[in-house]
């Protein structure tokens, strides 16, 4: 029982690399799906378009799904056309960016993959490259080779060409060599440039590293904790409706949250350290305490005076 809560609690401590690894694997599973059934080079003056096709519109669909499947997309954009304030809230208008920038980064997550698994595996570079519209580019290639080499070079990715065994060897290596230094070119641009956003956060930043530790973890235990709540309200109140339904009996009202709590609630997070505030819903609930004291602080004086003149 210990080793496996130990167990649970060590992959659920690691959801992210998980993750990230389920989403690396699928990409290299996708890629050698599409390369063994979907993918055939035309091996004609189309290789190039057909080529780039099958390069970026795949990690193109990948980077809107991305969008779509993030939480934080739809957090941000609904209600916006309706009501363009909450975009640029007052006082937090460079917030949006960082928001934004955030999803942003978390969908180039899947494409990145895509394009370093494809272009390290190279049958989709070499098609491409192969039909290249840049002359110098073709002439590079075929250095030292037959006259005949840029009339057959579209031939090659297929392994119909008339060139000879070496011949054709030499510019498949080329392209498979071109097409892995692309792909590593990717791997540590992508890794460096995260490193360095990482980087700049932390040291922008005016809380310490505990703290943010500290706001990270309960930031996920109010989003687990609204899951539940979600479930556990929904259920009480779809119970209280149908028994209302058929037993045809008047109920007691159902609290709810109004309107205006739900839209402050939906609105971007608000962490503040000068203010302690953790989350919307942090802020949400320390205001409406301040208004309460207010209120009872007002009400407790107005007695008073009655008192007085009594």
């Amino acid at each position: 029982m210990c080793i496996s809560q130990t167990v649970f609690k060590f992959l659920s401590s690691q959801k992210k690399a998980i993750g990230y690894s389920l989403m690396g694997l699928l990409t290299v599973g996708s890629e050698h799906l599409f390369s063994l059934s979907a993918f055939k080079c035309p091996c004609s003056n189309k290789n190039y378009t057909y080529g780039l096709v099958y390069l970026f519109v795949p990690a193109l669909v990948l980077l809107l799904v991305g969008f779509a499947l993030n939480g934080g997309t739809w957090q941000l954009f609904t209600g916006c056309c309706v009501n363009p304030r909450k975009l640029f809230p007052k006082g937090k208008s460079c917030h949006f960016f960082h928001a934004f920038g955030q999803i942003t980064l978390k969908a180039f997550v899947a494409p990145v993959m895509w394009l370093s698994v494809v272009l390290l595996n190279g049958t989709f570079y070499e098609c491409a490259m192969s039909g290249s519209k840049n002359l110098k580019y073709l002439e590079v290639l075929c250095h030292n080779k037959s006259n005949k080499c840029l009339e057959e070079l579209p031939k090659v990715a297929c392994g119909q060409t008339s060139l000879s065994s070496w011949e054709t060897e030499e510019i498949l290596l080329t392209l498979q060599a071109e097409s892995q230094v692309v792909g590593w070119c990717v791997i540590v641009s992508a890794a460096f440039l995260s490193l360095l956003i990482t980087c700049y956060g932390h040291c922008q930043s005016n809380t310490s590293h505990l703290q943010k530790r500290f706001w990270k973890i309960y930031t996920e235990k109010e989003k687990e904790q609204f899951e539940k709540y979600f479930e556990d309200y929904a259920t009480k109140l779809s119970e209280r409706n149908l028994k209302s339904f058929f037993e045809n009996e008047k109920l007691e009202s159902f609290p709810m949250p109004s309107f205006r709590a739900w839209e402050e609630a939906s609105a971007l997070d608000s962490f503040n350290i000068n203010q302690k505030i953790f989350s919307t819903l942090h802020k949400l609930v320390e205001d409406s305490m301040k208004e309460y004291d207010s209120n009872e602080a007002q009400d407790t004086m107005v007695n008073l005076g009655e008192g007085e003149t009594v």
